[in-house]
């Protein structure tokens, strides 16, 4: 199946909707990827099919639950799921974070390649980030624990805001380790094409609208 084909399909069974630029687009991203990938070592995954599955509708899964105008995404690497979201979002501000030189030089130059102009790259380290406006998303692809990923993104949130952690298998060994205050939401993820599992963990402040 042409690799058009796969993503249309894809995208209609997560019941996303995207215009033939945007789709252009996502593609163009997967291709981008894939050169710099060759001499950057951006990503293990190096099968275009595979990439359209792992890489753009395993980003696009979690579409349904960002809220808000502007979206933090930390440890983005080569812009996962940060680009892939910002171009089927584009009424969203996204910020993309890596402490990766080489990574963020690529996330760079695929912004400028694809016209993306809600998208700003920054390298640095979560720890040491700050931005007084906030955000009302922060993604984060698993990098740590969710008591760790709270406590570095939990202070760049706008009131209303949450942590979107993603995850693999259902994380209920780490909840206990998270700190009062926090209400959480467990979502299993259907990626089409994948088997393997997929979760998001939704983090608020207690006493938060949901």
């Amino acid at each position: 199946m042409p690799l058009n084909a796969m993503l249309e399909r894809g995208l209609s069974e997560l019941g996303s909707t995207a215009g033939c630029g945007q789709r252009e687009r996502l593609l163009q991203f997967l291709e981008l990827l894939r050169r710099w990938n060759r001499v950057y070592s951006l990503t293990a995954i190096e099968d275009p099919r595979e990439g359209v599955r792992l890489h753009l509708l395993d980003s696009l899964s979690i579409a349904s639950f960002l809220h808000g105008e502007r979206v933090l995404d930390v440890g983005t690497g080569p812009g996962l799921p940060g680009i892939p979201l910002a171009i089927m979002q584009p009424d969203r501000r996204f910020v993309l974070l890596d402490c990766n030189a080489k990574k963020i030089r690529f996330v760079r130059q695929a912004v400028i390649e694809l016209g993306l102009v809600n998208v700003v790259p920054v390298q640095a380290r979560v720890e040491s980030f700050t931005d007084p406006a906030g955000f009302d998303c922060v993604l984060a692809r698993a990098y740590a624990s969710l008591a760790e990923i709270w406590a570095d993104a939990s202070r760049l949130l706008k009131t209303g805001g949450s942590v979107l952690a993603l995850k693999g298998r259902r994380p209920e060994t780490e909840l206990g380790d998270l700190p009062a205050g926090v209400a959480v939401g467990i979502h299993r993820l259907r990626v089409p094409g994948v088997d393997a599992e997929r979760h998001l963990a939704e983090l608020r402040p207690t006493g938060q609208d949901s």
